[in-house]
């Protein structure tokens, strides 16, 4: 199966710098990880307003639970709220 997710991060009051570089390194290793492994298909960064930290994804898993442990696998999950859209094949696709 295929979702659609929309992440949104918000970084904790407080939070250094250097403790959200080092969080996005190790995001950015583990979507490496997903990616490798088939489950992170493509990632797009919408329109953003002045400090919106906000991506849209689309991940493959072979179900809801399967996606739902990929998605708590990433490191950003403790500051993100993830919007989950499962999608199905449009008889048109082109693809």
């Amino acid at each position: 199966m295929e979702f659609f997710v929309e992440m949104v991060t918000t970084v904790p009051p407080g939070t250094s710098d250097d403790e959200v570089a080092e969080m996005r390194a190790r995001e950015s290793a583990r979507a490496a990880e997903l990616a490798a492994q088939g489950h992170l298909r493509r990632l797009w960064r919408p329109p953003l307003k002045p400090g919106e930290w906000r991506t849209w994804g689309l991940f493959s898993a072979a179900g809801p639970d399967e996606l739902e442990a990929v998605l708590a696998s990433m490191p950003l999950r403790v500051w993100r709220h993830d919007t989950v859209t499962p999608l199905t094949p449009h008889p048109s696709d082109p693809g």
